[in-house]
């Protein structure tokens, strides 16, 4: 197999990747995914380039403040925020991370979304979006700043833009080895071309833009992922012939059954293939990671906050839930299908690549089966699903990543006199910059046979410690600025430490795998390690916050937190005259109801 090394970050991110010898061919060695794209293929994936490029182009002449440019001025319906919500975390770490799971850890994966999305979504939109929005906050750091302190509000605004540009470079990653199978261009070139688009259409349209782009992306990947769900169970036999294999596959791991049921084999580590028990799966997945991510990160916050009202804001987690929860069978079932593939036929199956060391590379798994189940059309179709999941993560980051810099940063520290005109140029040139850092990331995702590895560690770092001072700054009025600073940084360092100590099984110690600091504790996986890591750092935060709070003095009267601490606002009342399901509370009802039956169904 021909590699390619990038000469860009040699040391840290060795980067190995097949690599097409012209347009349009194949890699030439076992294992690589073999993309044969035809004339139609081809114009499928130019119109919808340059559909996407021609939303931010005609959304432009709308952008006249920076309101409009960071917020869409507040003024877009439920409905659009929703799909938006869901399209913003419909990225290539949910549909190539979560594919990869599938493979990797089974129906266990479902967890991520039934236990570790649905919950939070509820908890988001019933208790906290009436602090987000009606605080008329523009970002979740200048909460921080109104209910703390400048100094926490800076520390969330600066961990919170390393978070986006690693987030968006997995998703830089991602389309980049798309592009080096269907085009053949070597990996560098993938991942300017893979920014530029992105670019272009942020640069021109701002967030709205992104937001609209995201409901577009959301229908495609429907439409291109369902008829491979499908085709696949088709070829294995429908649900009974998947059980079967992935039954059969899980003896041969020395985990009986674990491939095939969610939560049966969460009692001992050593049973499932996520090498973790049910506590350390719902405190670190369901808990910390969750809430973290749903109720604290500005990228789907953001979403909300551009509704055109409180109930709308409010409704949009809620309204997003629903398709969400049904996500796993377009999602996580391509991955199971893979493997159960895998199982039955071999490397004959052409379902599971695998790279140079004969490890299966989880990361293309989706590209794989498209290869083998559709035909010239459909695989055009099934590309466009794939590349609009992967501008989608990247968007999405880049437009949180904008707001948060020039807002909490620039304007704050550097410009607080700056122009509403000045703001958006400003925006527009962060945007460039993020772009061009997400690109460095991009090279550090290569580390990873599954991205969604990745992504949970850069959680863990950033969210678990954060969510703690949300939940005690929004829940107890007697936390201070100085108590949620100082636990952010020991929450940051103790999640360092933890990760710094430890390691997956099989893996090298390296800054990215953890055991830096000398190997004490070995996980079953990598995800386990970050499950642990997540409630480290949620718990010294959490605990240091506390102690901190009460040796120093409070910074805020009753006041001035009225509408940012819960005993001291208003509950949010629905009209009399709103309709059952546009009550926020009886969704959320609803919404958990169908959660729980999932879970049951197949546990």
């Amino acid at each position: 197999m021909t590699h390619l090394v990038s000469p860009a970050l040699p040391a840290l991110f060795p980067v190995h990747l097949p690599l097409a010898t012209a347009a349009g061919a194949a890699p030439n060695p076992p294992g690589g995914v073999v993309l044969n794209l035809a004339a139609v293929d081809y114009l499928i994936l130019a119109v919808y380039f340059a559909f996407v490029l021609g939303i931010g182009w005609v959304l432009r002449k709308h952008l006249k403040t920076s309101t409009d440019f960071f917020e869409s001025g507040r003024s877009l319906p439920a409905w659009i925020c929703a799909l938006g919500f869901i399209g913003a975390n419909l990225g290539a770490q949910e549909v190539m991370g979560m594919a990869a799971s599938g493979a990797k850890y089974g129906i266990a994966t479902s967890h991520f979304y039934w236990v570790g999305a649905i919950p939070a979504m509820v908890f988001v939109g019933i208790f906290m979006m009436p602090f987000y929005y009606g605080s008329k906050a523009r970002s979740v750091p200048e909460y921080l700043k109104l209910r703390f302190d400048e100094k926490t509000r800076t520390f969330n605004a600066l961990s919170f833009a390393v978070m986006t540009v690693f987030s968006s470079g997995i998703s830089m990653f991602a389309l980049a080895k798309l592009l080096n199978a269907i085009l053949g261009w070597n990996f560098d070139l993938c991942i300017a071309a893979s920014g530029l688009v992105v670019l272009v259409y942020i640069y021109t349209g701002g967030l709205t833009s992104a937001i609209y782009n995201e409901v577009l992306q959301f229908f495609l990947i429907v439409l291109g992922f369902l008829p491979l769900v499908l085709l696949g169970l088709q070829d294995i036999g429908g649900w009974d012939g998947l059980m079967k294999q992935l039954d059969a596959y899980s003896v041969t791991k020395g985990m009986p059954g674990a491939w095939s049921h969610s939560w049966q084999h969460l009692g001992s580590a050593s049973a499932n293939p996520i090498g973790i028990e049910w506590f350390g799966l719902v405190a670190g997945l369901g808990f910390v990671l969750s809430f973290g991510y749903w109720c604290t990160d500005f990228l789907v916050i953001q979403r909300a906050m551009a509704a055109k009202d409180m109930n709308s804001a409010r409704r949009t987690p809620l309204i997003a839930a629903v398709p969400k929860m049904f996500f796993p069978a377009l999602v996580i079932l391509p991955g199971m299908l893979a493997i159960a593939l895998y199982h039955k036929g071999g490397t004959t199956s052409l379902a599971l690549p695998v790279d140079a060391n004969g490890t299966p590379d989880y990361n293309m798994v989706v590209p794989a089966l498209l290869a083998k189940y559709f035909p010239n059309g459909m695989l055009g179709i099934g590309l466009t699903a794939l590349m609009a999941s992967f501008m989608s993560g990247m968007a999405g980051n880049v437009t949180a990543f904008n707001t948060v810099w020039t807002y909490d940063l620039y304007q704050r520290w550097l410009r607080p006199d700056a122009t509403d005109a000045h703001l958006i140029q400003v925006g527009r040139i962060t945007t460039i910059v993020g772009l061009l850092i997400s690109a460095v990331c991009a090279y550090a995702a290569a580390r990873f046979n599954n991205i969604m590895d990745m992504l949970q560690l850069v959680f863990g770092f950033v969210n678990a410690p954060l969510f703690a001072i949300f939940l005690l700054g929004m829940f107890w009025k007697r936390a201070t600025g100085h108590g949620a600073f100082f636990g952010l940084l020991l929450g940051t360092l103790s999640a360092a430490v933890f990760q710094g100590g430890t390691l997956p099984v099989g893996e090298v110690a390296s800054l990215l795998k953890g055991g830096w600091l000398g190997v004490h504790h070995l996980f079953a996986s990598t995800m386990a390690q970050n499950f642990w890591m997540a409630i480290v750092a949620f718990s010294s935060c959490f605990a240091g916050t506390i102690l901190i709070s009460l040796a120093t003095k409070p910074t805020r009267t009753d006041e001035q937190l009225r509408g940012l601490v819960y005993s001291l606002t208003a509950r949010v009342a629905d009209s009399r005259d709103t309709p059952w399901y546009a009550r926020p509370a009886t969704l959320g009802v609803v919404v958990l109801a169908l959660s729980l039956g999932l879970n049951l169904l197949f546990w």
